[in-house]
């Protein structure tokens, strides 16, 4: 048994040579969103997947790309795929010169921070309508995609209580996630949580820093056949009543 796994491993060794040329070739040749699909496949599904997006890029034939690192291999994980590549580049263009930002997360996922201007007034949880164009968009890529999946989280400033901001926060995701069911999005696909005030990112001691606490936070995910996030994410509905705390 272990001659043969040593033999194996024996064989294994130029493959891994080759497979290593190709990527570094195929990396040179690449452009900028190119190179993005293929480092964001590269942590969400292993080498394998990484390696077929390049040869995918390469050979013109992305189809032929997706076979060859099927057939590597995959470790599961989010999938920052060409349909992800592009959603982020259709966010970017909508929120040009609104202050939402758009990013892509080490963990694959396509973030967006969405202030008060363009979300909520305080303590409201109806989405204004600045924010309808940016939740169209998101609508269209995952009607475009069907392995996209969203979380949202919502946040308040520091105005009022916990029993004012937390059921609150839960309150603001959970309109956001209406919107897009009422858009035609499967409430399955979309999961929301909310953190009251406790993870303010600026001063709440000016207008314009509660203003950036007031928000919530979108992230778009592509998963692998290898997840489930539902069980990840457990489904929170819009409350009355503050919940346990749980923040930190």
């Amino acid at each position: 048994m272990a001659d043969n796994w040593g033999f194996n491993m024996f064989l294994k060794k130029p493959v891994l040579i080759v497979l290593i040329a190709v990527l570094l070739a195929g990396c040179a040749s690449m452009t900028d969103s190119q190179r993005r699909t293929a480092q964001g496949t590269a942590a969400g599904t292993g080498i394998g997947a990484a390696a077929g997006a390049i040869i995918g890029v390469i050979a013109g034939d992305p189809a032929l790309g997706a076979g060859i690192g099927a057939g590597v291999g995959t470790l599961g994980g989010y999938v920052w795929s060409s349909h992800m590549e592009k959603q982020r580049q259709q966010m970017e263009q909508v929120t040009e010169g609104t202050g939402i930002e758009v990013t892509q997360t080490p963990g694959n996922e396509l973030k967006m921070n969405v202030p008060g201007d363009f979300s909520f007034d305080t303590g409201r949880a109806d989405i204004k309508p600045e924010m309808r164009p940016v939740l169209n968009s998101l609508v269209a890529g995952m009607m475009s995609n069907s392995a996209a999946q969203a979380r949202i989280i919502g946040h308040t400033d520091s105005t009022g209580t916990d029993a004012i901001n937390n059921p609150l926060s839960v309150n603001r995701a959970a309109s956001t996630r209406n919107y897009l069911v009422n858009q035609d999005i499967a409430a399955n696909r979309i999961h929301i949580d909310g953190r009251g005030s406790y993870e303010p990112i600026a001063s709440n001691d000016t207008m314009a820093g509660r203003a950036q606490n007031r928000r919530v936070e979108i992230y778009m995910f592509e998963v692998s056949q290898a997840q489930t996030p539902q069980s990840q994410y457990p489904q929170q509905h819009p409350v009355n009543y503050p919940p346990q705390p749980r923040y930190y």
